[in-house]
C-alpha cells in the first residue's frame, strides 16, 4: 500500500509545486479519516490543492464558496414541497459528497459555519428531525483567510476542533515560482491530473491505517502531553478529549506513509503541531508576546519527556 499512496503524493505534487511536506500531511489527515483547515493569504494554491486532491482519489467533490449571504441550508440541504407526491422532498446540500471543498470558510455567519458541525463529527446531517448519512468516505478541506483580513469572522473553538489539523502551504520558493510560471503559461496540470485510486480504495487505505499498532506507553506519552497543554500557566483551553484521539489517529496514519505497522513518539511529535496549535486557546499575557499557538505547542512538546523509540516495536 505504500506505492499506492506514494502514487497519490506524486500525482498532487505535480499540480502543487515545492508544497511536499503540506501535501504529505494533508493526505496524513485524509488517512485518519480527519478533516483540513489551510489557513493562508488569497492565491498560494488552498482550492488547487483540494481539488488535485478530489481528482486523484477518485472522489466525488463539492465545493461551496462562503459569503456573508451563505445559509445553514446551502450546506446541509432542505425540504421542499412536492406537489405530485403531496410530502416534503429532501433536497441534498453541499455536504452530500465525498470531499467537500469549503472556500474561505470564515468569510460567513457563525450560524452557516455551525452548520457543519454534526456533518464532520458524525457523518450524517439533520433536517427536519429526520437524520441522514453522508457518503463515505467523507472529507472537508477548508481554506481560510488569516484573520482580520477584510470581511472575516473567527471561527469558534468548537468547530475549529472538528478540523484534524490546520496548515499553512505559504509562499512558494523562487525556484518553484519560476517553473509554476513556465507551467501555467500554456497548461493547467489539473486538468491532467489522473485519477490512482477510488472512494472504495480510499476507505480501505484508511482502514489499514487505522489499524497501526500502537502500544500502551505512547497512549500514555499522548495523555501526558494533553495534559501538559491543559496546565501550562500560558494556556487558557488546552488540548480536548478528542483533540488527544485526533492526535493519536494522526500518528497512525503517519506512521503507515513511514510504512511501518507500528506507531512511536516521533510519529506523536511530527503531527503534533498540526493537530493541536489551533485547538489552544492562549492566555492575555501570551497573545501579548505575539506567542502563535505552534509555537506554544514546540514548546510544550519539548517539557514532557519522549519516550524511547526502540521501545514501541511491534510486541
Amino acid at each position: 500500500m505504500q506505492t499506492l499512496t506514494n502514487e497519490i503524493q506524486r500525482e498532487v505534487n505535480r499540480v502543487i509545486l515545492g508544497k511536499q511536506e503540506v501535501v504529505r500531511k494533508v493526505l496524513t489527515a485524509i488517512l485518519a479519516g480527519g478533516h483540513v483547515l489551510l489557513e493562508d493569504v488569497p492565491g498560494v494554491g488552498k482550492t488547487t490543492m483540494a481539488m488535485a486532491f478530489a481528482r486523484t482519489l477518485g472522489l466525488s467533490t463539492k465545493r461551496v464558496q462562503f459569503t456573508s449571504d451563505t445559509m445553514p441550508s446551502d450546506i446541509i440541504g432542505f425540504s421542499v414541497y412536492d406537489k405530485d407526491g403531496g410530502a416534503l422532498r429532501y433536497q441534498a446540500g453541499a455536504v452530500m459528497t465525498n470531499l467537500l471543498l469549503a472556500d474561505e470558510i470564515n468569510r460567513t455567519s457563525p450560524k452557516t459555519q455551525s452548520a457543519l458541525l454534526e456533518a464532520m463529527e458524525e457523518r450524517r446531517v439533520t433536517v427536519d428531525g429526520v437524520t441522514r448519512a453522508l457518503p463515505e468516505p467523507f472529507v472537508v478541506l477548508a481554506t481560510q483567510n488569516p484573520v482580520g483580513s477584510a470581511g472575516t469572522q473567527k471561527l469558534p473553538e468548537s468547530q475549529l476542533d472538528r478540523f484534524l489539523i490546520q496548515l499553512s502551504m505559504g509562499y512558494p520558493d523562487v525556484a518553484s515560482q519560476a517553473a509554476l510560471m513556465k507551467e501555467r503559461h500554456h497548461d493547467d496540470p489539473l486538468e491532467s491530473c489522473r485519477p490512482v485510486t477510488d472512494a472504495q480504495g480510499l476507505v480501505e487505505l484508511c482502514r489499514q491505517a487505522m489499524e497501526t499498532y500502537v502500544a500502551d506507553e505512547l497512549y500514555l506519552y499522548i495523555a501526558e502531553l494533553a495534559e501538559a497543554t491543559r496546565t501550562h500557566a500560558d494556556v487558557v483551553l488546552g488540548l480536548s478529549p478528542r483533540g488527544a484521539l485526533a492526535l493519536t489517529r494522526a500518528a497512525k496514519a503517519n506512521a503507515f506513509l513511514e510504512g511501518r505497522e507500528y506507531a512511536t513518539p516521533d510519529d506523536v511529535a511530527a503531527m503534533f503541531a498540526d493537530v493541536v496549535a489551533h485547538r489552544l486557546v492562549l492566555s492575555a499575557r501570551a497573545r501579548l508576546h505575539e506567542v502563535t499557538g505552534r509555537q506554544m505547542a514546540g514548546e510544550i512538546l519539548g517539557q514532557v519527556r519522549r519516550p524511547d523509540v526502540r521501545e514501541f516495536r511491534l510486541k
